[in-house]
């Protein structure tokens, strides 16, 4: 049975998944909607994505997706590692700003739930990591939002020089908090 543990920001859930070995290798059930929906994960994820980072400190973050296009990411990592931090951006939370971070890695074979209403980012902690993540909704160009990844309102300790990270223009480009409308309400 998987191993489900809260963060701390409401509904962002470390996950870590049986895994069996023996000489030949292992297996793994990564994800099955039963047991989950009977841990109080009951999502319908309709697509699956998959990144490939080269260099170590590649920062891909923060992203979201605002409403009606809003998804909840189930996400994991199957080669090398990553620190993922998400980010509570729904307006009037008690923790609005407040973030999370943890490693996840092949090695630890955890995973993180990221709720509708959060933003999500990760950094690699080593070179050729693979990341995976299942989303409960449809990639819309529309509703894609970014954070700058150094917003000082947040003040996210990623753990590496800021001024090393290898960044996409996007991300080098996206706004502060304070100057996007999340389309996010915190409803108690």
């Amino acid at each position: 049975m998987p191993q489900f543990k809260n963060l701390g920001l409401d509904g962002v859930i470390e996950i870590v998944p049986d895994k069996f070995g023996d000489q030949r290798g292992f297996f793994s059930e990564t994800y099955n909607a039963q047991t989950y929906a009977e841990a109080g994960i009951a999502l319908d994820f309709l697509q699956d994505n998959h990144s490939w980072s080269a260099e170590k400190g590649v920062l891909r973050g923060l992203h979201f997706q605002k409403p009606p296009f809003a998804q909840d990411k189930l996400v994991r990592v199957t080669r090398g590692s990553v620190f993922d931090v998400i980010v509570d951006i729904r307006q009037g939370s008690p923790t609005f700003a407040k973030w999370v971070g943890v490693e996840i890695s092949a090695d630890k074979w955890n995973q993180v739930l990221v709720p509708k209403g959060f933003a999500h980012g990760f950094v690699t902690l080593e070179p050729q990591t693979e990341f995976l993540y299942k989303v409960t909704n449809y990639y819309s160009k529309e509703c894609d939002r970014s954070i700058r990844f150094d917003d000082p309102e947040i003040g996210v300790e990623w753990g590496v020089d800021p001024q090393s990270v290898i960044l996409s223009d996007k991300d080098r480009l996206a706004p502060l908090l304070a100057d996007i409308d999340t389309g996010f309400t915190y409803k108690g």
